[in-house]
């Protein structure tokens, strides 16, 4: 039987007119001390953000969500950020920012395995569309 491990993740999210305070999930980020595990899904689907917000930058916004991606992997592109330890990494990826891609407060949780953990999140919050 294995343990339940804590883990702490955020949702990122799309947030195109700060004044109006729509927001559109496009990923999870979840960090799981015990197993060792940093892991991100990001996933935007185009025609949401376009139908809540017709002129957002696309590229812009699709390049933010590429460096949320590539530091949360540790991605050695992805610049010295990429390069912090795990636990590092995810308080870097959940400071609060006024920018166009934020993420959420994070939020705990006990799982088995973090992987599955990460991917029920991510079905629940933002979907299955790749």
């Amino acid at each position: 039987m294995s343990a339940r491990r804590a883990f702490d993740y955020a949702l990122i999210q799309i947030v195109p007119r700060v004044e109006r305070d729509e927001r559109l999930n496009a990923g999870v980020v979840l960090f799981c001390p015990a197993a060792g595990f940093l892991g991100g899904r990001i996933a935007l689907d185009e025609a949401r953000l376009r139908a809540m917000a017709p002129d957002a930058d696309w590229p812009a916004i699709a390049a933010q969500l590429e460096a949320v991606r590539a530091v949360c992997a540790g991605d050695p592109q992805a610049g010295p950020i990429a390069r912090l330890s795990a636990s590092e990494r995810f308080h870097w990826l959940t400071a609060p920012r006024s920018t166009v891609v934020q993420p959420s407060p994070a939020h705990a949780g006990l799982c088995d395995d973090p992987a599955v953990a990460l991917e029920r999140l991510f079905a629940s919050a933002v979907g299955t569309a790749r």
